[in-house]
């Protein structure tokens, strides 16, 4: 392939980088710079993403220009990045004029196309601030399975899709007051008109990844698409649509196409054309996103592409959430961690690194438990990689290597052989499995110095010669471990570079050894994680910190969407287990409990003449009156509890953190009474 473009997804203006986002660009580093070892032509883009209510509403809370805003959070982004060596070959915003040309470029093919409609639709808006209401303004009660605290667009509980309008009992997060339901104006995109193509590209043109393949089919695909809205009236900071005085492109529209205009810069800035990146069959599109925004690069951003004439996506590389110490992150316990403060503490190979051992070609969430990092940083890269160098440079620093390779039965030959699994793992984006491959050469050169032990060798006159042979051998290992994790550590590679004198540019310097080159002097490359760095990185970092509030495209990691992973507890026998006897209860009375907090007084049905009282903690999560008539799931042979305010019977099974309890309740079709399974 003659060309490829990378992008990431547009981090949102209205808030600073976290160790979230950076599971995203680090991932996309990683498989750039291993394109660029190969000897591809490719090019990383990204920008801000700029516009919005939450843009509009923060500069106002700051009393400065938008504009202000954005160039200054811009300018935060593109230092945390570089802090952690993620490297753009051009970064942009969507403010910028060559995303407003190419929307009207996008929105008259769509004009032409005939996929633009107009309706009149009702939308909240808040009197007190004066404002309509973005979907990610609003929180209510689930109108699918009355789940609270959900956004105005979908619920993180059940995955329903809807409207503000449709939400229980909601309330502005910008004022606190309740919105009131007014009509305006706005623009639609027809992509049923699509549906064919869109059923085809995500089922057939291999994209997607399989497990996302078949969400579309299961959740989305299996019915008609619903228009999407793409307009906001005025007042909103945004590019006006010119064909639609007062109104704006919704920035989820303009945001996307962010990775065209970045890409137009880079191209006017190297005498390139845009058509040659975006509309040639010699290019590939690659985007790296998380799953919460996978509806609108799989769906929307595919059909306006096709109707514009853009090449399509040749994968859509998704990714899972990021949990901290198994849960989700949290500013009270100092586990949400800005960049800018983890790089006051930690050296940022430690997390490229971490990460990348943990990253699979799947969409599963990855963990970051501060234990592992430190122990894996510690036995990984010191105790395995590094030491490998550090223990043969310093007795041969000053003098050259062998001129001919000696024997080192067979190991650099292994190693070099273990290219090809490397290079696949990395495109796949399988960095887990290229990091346990050259671990494993690690452990194999280590067990040779080790052998050799050439700190035995140097008080032996006349072992100076095999003591240089064994150098050469221990540091040609090192350094073809280097070239392997090149895309990882590139700060590694380069220290590799610097002591040897020979600056590693090219994947295939793994498949030969160095030969004759001068040592430099060794100086410590990566040292230990102080224990102690990491904990006070917590510590400064559970202070509170303005909640950061915006479109979709602002919730990669941290959003309500992440899901929480308790740690496990002991395992228990399967007879254990069978002695709960969960049954399905319907919930006949509900009460709140006088004097208590937390707590509701449900009386529960399990079938016939079986009644239990039960008192539940859900009190604020769920009203009395909204329980009744409910199916829910009960413990129902529990030792009945004498409390403060009755007698329980039972418990009633459900989950929840800090941020909300929900119930679990039954498919349709279970009866009181049934077991639970």
């Amino acid at each position: 392939m003659e060309r490829i473009l990378v992008t990431s997804a547009l981090p949102y203006a209205n808030g600073h980088i976290h160790l979230g986002h950076l599971v995203e660009y680090i991932q996309t580093d990683i498989w750039v710079r291993y394109q660029k070892l190969r000897g591809r032509r490719c090019i990383y883009v990204c920008a801000d993403d700029t516009h919005g209510t939450a843009i509009m509403i923060r500069a106002q809370q700051e009393a400065v220009r938008e504009e202000e805003l954005i160039a200054r959070m811009k300018q935060a982004h593109q230092r945390d990045f570089a802090g952690f060596q993620i490297q753009f070959d051009n970064y942009g915003s969507t403010n910028d004029p060559e995303n407003r040309a190419l929307c009207i470029e996008i929105w008259s093919a769509l004009r032409r196309a005939g996929l633009v409609s107009q309706k009149e639709i009702s939308q909240l808006y808040d009197p007190v601030a004066k404002t309509f209401l973005a979907d990610r303004f609003v929180k209510g009660t689930c109108p699918r399975c009355q789940a609270p605290n959900q956004y105005g667009d979908s619920c993180d509980r059940c995955g329903a899709h809807y409207s503000p309008t449709d939400l229980i009992d909601p309330i502005s997060t910008i004022s606190g007051a309740r919105p009131e339901v007014r009509s305006a104006q706005h623009l639609f995109i027809t992509i049923e008109k699509l549906h064919g193509f869109l059923d085809d590209w995500t089922q057939n043109s291999g994209a997607l990844q399989p497990e996302i393949a078949n969400y579309l089919k299961g959740h989305f695909l299996n019915e008609p698409l619903r228009d999407w809205d793409v307009s906001r009236p005025a007042p909103y900071f945004g590019f006006e649509i010119p064909d639609s005085p007062g109104n704006y492109w919704y920035v989820w529209f303009d945001a996307p196409i962010g990775y065209i205009s970045s890409t137009k810069q880079w191209c006017d800035r190297h005498g390139q054309r845009l058509d040659d990146w975006w509309r040639s069959e010699q290019s590939e599109i690659h985007h790296f996103i998380g799953k919460d925004i996978t509806y609108f690069h799989t769906l929307f951003w595919p059909a306006m592409l096709k109707v514009a004439g853009f090449n399509l996506p040749k994968k859509v590389h998704i990714h899972g959430f990021l949990t901290v110490n198994g849960e989700k992150m949290s500013k009270s316990k100092g586990t949400f961690i800005l960049a800018s403060t983890y790089l006051q503490y930690l050296d940022p190979a430690y997390l490229r690194y971490y990460y990348a051992a943990k990253l699979s070609s799947g969409v599963e969430d990855i963990d970051l438990n501060f234990e592992e990092f430190a122990g894996k940083v510690n036995a990984d890269l010191v105790g395995n990689i590094v030491n490998l160098a550090s223990r043969t440079a310093r007795f041969v620093q000053g003098q050259q290597l062998s001129a001919v390779y000696p024997d080192d039965k067979g190991l650099f030959a292994r190693a070099a052989a273990d290219a090809q699994q490397i290079a696949d793992a990395y495109q796949q984006c399988d960095f887990a499995r290229a990091i346990r491959i050259i671990l494993a050469a690690g452990d194999r050169a280590n067990q040779f110095i080790e052998q050799a032990a050439p700190w035995n060798l140097r008080n032996d006159a006349s072992g100076a010669e095999r003591l240089r042979d064994v150098c050469t051998i221990g540091l040609n290992l090192f350094r073809q471990i280097a070239v392997y994790l090149a895309p990882v550590l590139p700060r590694l590679a380069e220290q590799t570079g610097e002591l040897l004198g020979v600056p590693i540019r090219h994947w295939d310097e793994s498949q030969q050894p160095l030969l004759g080159a001068t040592v430099s002097e060794f100086k410590h490359m990566l040292r230990r994680v102080d224990r102690h760095k990491v904990e006070a990185m917590v510590a400064a970092s559970a202070e509170p910190e303005e909640q950061q509030e915006g479109s979709p495209n602002n919730l990669p990691i941290d959003s309500d969407e992440a899901l929480r992973a308790e740690p496990l507890a002991p395992q228990i026998s399967f007879e254990e287990f069978a002695k709960v006897d969960l049954r399905v209860a319907r919930v006949l009375e509900a009460e709140e409990v006088e004097g208590a907090k937390k707590l509701l007084k449900l009386t529960l049905g399990l079938g016939g003449d079986h009644r239990r009282t039960v008192f539940a903690g859900i009190r604020g999560h769920y009203q009395p009156q909204e329980l009744i008539g409910r199916l829910v799931i009960c413990a129902a042979n529990l030792a009945p509890r004498k409390m403060k305010f009755g007698v329980s019977e039972g418990m009633i099974v459900a989950v929840g953190d800090d941020s909300g309890v929900y119930l679990l309740y039954p498919d349709q079709g279970a009866k009181p009474g049934q077991r639970v399974h």
